[in-house]
């Protein structure tokens, strides 16, 4: 696969005199839209689009694979946040699918074999209300698919809404559901190995901060989630002891944080692309050309994790590595209208000839790639940020 015409990532210099990171946006992004799935509803005879967002990537046989949430249908409302002060948004009349998509070139997809992951107890009556945020993770010779299944319908429940959905497959077209993690509320659960060690990256609302734990009956307490209740319930327990990042460190991260894509695995040690939600300030939204802040926006964050204890966290940057800031990303314009203003959510990743390629879903609306070398972002986290103990 070639890697031409991927942006490199640059490192900016604020009127502070403080240097941030920040990744390159493809130039066609977004590089997914609903229009070209055929993601169309029609209200009152007039044509809407749906939505194509928050995708886990994988290579597969050279080439790569996304797994998005994708819905149409759906009822935009709005409300006012009297929390954050701000105008927001909610959706109802929708369950979200998962539909693979495929490309050569990580650029140009398309739908791969029509695979389809339903939750609307079509094949099983666990979750009713849709499956979102499927994460990739391939372990060994295996893919596991990791997303969160929804007991309630969205915006419409009582808070203890979203489990930990498992599936797997080898080839994405027979996919295996693994069964749900009953009794605790989870959402950005991702899983990784090491030395035969399955290490789990965790966010359970209403608490702040990433959560990383070992599972103690390893990988079959994924795939036997039901057969491992009693583990599932004391790593649960122990939670409190295993926050590896707060959130409210930083002003761009006040609101919440989360695990983004897969940890990558380097020399250094694991790379942690993560969300934040929060403010951006006027110096920070000045530096991609906008002439004010962000009240509130989601935006890219990383840290690097030790690689022989991964709770041990070595680096964190102190400011985004990349924020919404064009129409699609930030508040829609009539081209490109957005579900939901001023987000960019990183959920997929891979590494192509040291290339690191993040795949993102923004305004909960499109996919876009943002990229830059692997080892411009590490050595920035090195060399210019303290390395002491966040």
């Amino acid at each position: 696969m070639e890697v031409k015409g991927f942006g490199e990532g640059e490192v900016l210099r604020l009127d502070s005199g403080e240097e941030v990171f920040k990744l390159d946006s493809y130039k066609c992004n977004p590089i997914v839209e609903p229009k070209d799935l055929g993601l169309i509803c029609y209200e009152n005879g007039r044509p809407q689009s749906g939505a194509v967002f928050n995708p886990g990537a994988e290579i597969f046989y050279g080439k790569i694979i996304l797994t998005p949430r994708c819905q149409t249908n759906y009822r935009k409302k709005e409300f006012f946040d009297h929390k954050s002060g701000i105008k927001r948004y909610r959706f109802e009349e929708y369950i979200s699918e998962i539909w693979p998509l495929i490309s050569e070139d990580g650029i140009r997809f398309q739908r791969f074999n029509n695979s389809v992951i339903k939750g609307d107890g079509t094949h099983h009556k666990d979750f009713l209300y849709g499956i979102e945020d499927m994460r990739v993770i391939k372990l060994r010779k295996r893919y596991l698919l990791i997303g969160a299944g929804k007991l309630n319908p969205p915006f419409k429940g009582n808070g203890d809404d979203d489990r930990i959905a498992i599936y797997s497959t080898n080839d994405f077209k027979e996919i295996t559901y693994h069964g749900i993690v009953h009794g605790i509320e989870s959402r950005n659960s991702i899983p990784f190995m090491e030395n035969d060690k399955v290490y789990m990256l965790l966010r359970y609302p209403p608490s702040d901060g990433i959560f990383l734990d070992v599972l103690d009956a390893g990988l079959e307490q994924l795939l036997m989630a039901e057969k491992h209740r009693k583990e599932w319930q004391i790593l649960h327990e122990r939670r409190e002891k295993n926050r590896i990042l707060k959130t409210g460190v930083y002003q761009h991260e006040k609101e919440k944080i989360g695990a983004g894509p897969p940890p990558i695995k380097t020399e250094r040690g694991w790379l942690l692309i993560y969300h934040g939600v929060g403010e951006i300030n006027l110096e920070m939204a000045k530096s991609y050309g906008l002439k004010k802040g962000i009240k509130r926006a989601y935006s890219v964050s990383a840290a690097i994790l030790d690689l022989e204890n991964p709770r041990d966290v070595l680096c964190r940057t102190k400011m985004p590595i990349y924020i919404p800031s064009k129409p699609y990303e930030l508040y829609g314009d009539e081209v490109y209208p957005v579900d939901v203003p001023a987000v960019v959510f990183p959920t997929g990743i891979v590494v192509v000839k040291d290339k690191l390629l993040i795949y993102c879903g923004c305004g909960d609306k499109y996919v876009i790639l943002l990229t830059c070398d692997l080892g411009n972002l590490l050595d920035y986290l090195w060399d210019v940020l303290d390395q002491e103990k966040i």
